[in-house]
């Protein structure tokens, strides 16, 4: 998917060999190790061609081969999530600034590098949008509530389950945008043609939206979706209420950007096992509830720094002697 988005935008992309080490077993770590020094050959390839003035890193062990080939280059490690991973931690001993969303990261790291506190760096005109208008250029009516739903660049296959169980309920009193990610697309449109003549018209599904996804956030009173980096900048600079639904197979930095975002009142957080019995009671009671709904605005939009990439930028250009 990145190499997909990376390209929209008209960036040249370059893969290297990469593979984790924590936690893949024994048998697998010996394949690993020989992927990850194939890497840095292949990085080190690359930067002798790329000759680059700073290195800039936003995690995953893909960046260790080349943050190890380019040890010796001044390096930038931005940090997205709340907690590190194993390779932004060990990517942060040769990194000489390190920028973060947030300052609950700033105890994860006890690096000399310099450390600064910068926000999440959103898509550029995100913050553009009118409700008014967003509501239009997406179909929907002003009368009635709107409920966002979505769960990633791929989609959250229990989130769209437990909301395709609850369509029928939910859709008498709001309206549903339903992102679903490409994989369970066919489901989604079955779905959707056994929808009522009455119903149907309020739900409003798409397999992926690129640049109108600005305009499905800033159309919405309420977002269902997982607890990705992503959440922690672009719920905060539209304002976003959100039920935070944090992927349970993987390591724990979903439930800490969650926590982070409900311990401050600007969502509330359900487990992946108790979608189905839960979600759209969680929801009705919530859009029903509208001093709640804007106390969790304010708590949300009091943690938006909308200045993160120029801040991000600006630790790039001191890192290459240019400023």
């Amino acid at each position: 998917m990145e190499k997909e988005l990376v390209e929209r935008q008209g960036i040249p992309f370059r893969s290297i060999p990469a593979a984790g080490v924590h936690g893949v077993g024994l048998g697998r770590l010996p394949g690993n190790v020989t992927a990850i020094l194939r890497g840095v050959k292949a990085s080190r390839r690359i930067l002798d061609e790329f000759e680059p003035d700073v290195l800039f890193f936003t995690g995953g062990y893909v960046a260790f081969p080349m943050a190890l080939a380019g040890r010796r280059i001044p390096t930038l490690l931005y940090v997205p999530d709340i907690e590190p991973g194993l390779a932004l931690k060990t990517i942060a001993r040769f990194a000489d600034t390190i920028t973060v969303t947030a300052e609950g990261s700033r105890p994860y790291f006890k690096s000399r590098a310099n450390l600064v506190v910068t926000g999440y760096p959103v898509r550029r005109g995100i913050a553009q949008w009118d409700q008014d208008i967003a509501r239009q250029s997406l179909d929907l009516e002003d009368g009635l509530p709107v409920l966002l739903v979505f769960g990633g660049s791929k989609g959250a296959r229990s989130i769209n389950m437990a909301l395709l169980d609850s369509l029928p309920d939910l859709l008498e009193e709001m309206q549903v945008l339903h992102i679903t990610g490409a994989l369970d697309w066919p489901v989604v449109e079955a779905a959707r043609a056994e929808l009522g003549e009455d119903l149907a018209p309020n739900y409003h599904a798409y397999p992926y939206l690129h640049e109108d996804m600005g305009a499905a956030l800033a159309a919405a009173d309420l977002v269902v979706a997982r607890a990705g980096a992503s959440t922690l900048g672009e719920f905060p600079l539209l304002g976003l209420p959100a039920i935070l639904v944090p992927y349970p197979h993987a390591w724990r930095y979903q439930k800490v950007n969650a926590d982070y975002l409900a311990g401050r009142g600007a969502a509330i957080v359900l487990e992946d096992a108790s979608l189905k019995s839960d979600l759209a009671a969680a929801v009705k009671r919530l859009l029903s509830d509208d001093a709640r709904l804007d106390g969790m605005r304010q708590a949300m939009s009091s943690l938006s720094r909308p200045q993160a990439a120029a801040g991000i930028a600006s630790q790039l250009f001191r890192l290459a002697g240019k400023n």
